[in-house]
């Protein structure tokens, strides 16, 4: 079984190798708050920020998008790059919204 496991593991790595290659993050990441400044959600992505600037190195760039329940930011993510250089704080909005909005602006499975 230790030598599945660890024959496993090297094929992973060897996968990875490419991706391990590039460089993450290569610009500043925006920190997408589908809620208005001010508000709880708000609060923590400014503690949170902070903290993601030191442990990546690069500017975060908080980006608050209010509307539609959430809506709004959270689809801006959905349609952005993904190279992981924008993100979104999420809370029941997440999936809750493409349930009572048809058509939902974002697959909470597909597109994230």
């Amino acid at each position: 079984m230790k030598i599945r496991t660890h024959m496993l593991f090297a094929a992973a790595l060897a996968a990875a190798t490419p991706a391990a290659s590039q460089q993450f993050p290569s610009k500043p990441i925006r920190f997408v708050i589908p809620f208005a400044a001010g508000g709880p959600n708000d609060l923590v992505a400014r503690i949170v920020g902070p903290k993601l600037n030191e442990a990546l190195g690069v500017p975060i760039v908080i980006d608050n998008r209010a509307g539609a329940g959430g809506n709004i930011g959270t689809s801006l993510v959905a349609k952005a790059a993904p190279d992981c250089h924008t993100i979104v704080l999420v809370g029941m909005h997440f999936i809750v919204n493409p349930m009572l909005y048809e058509p939902s602006p974002y697959d909470p499975i597909r597109d994230m």
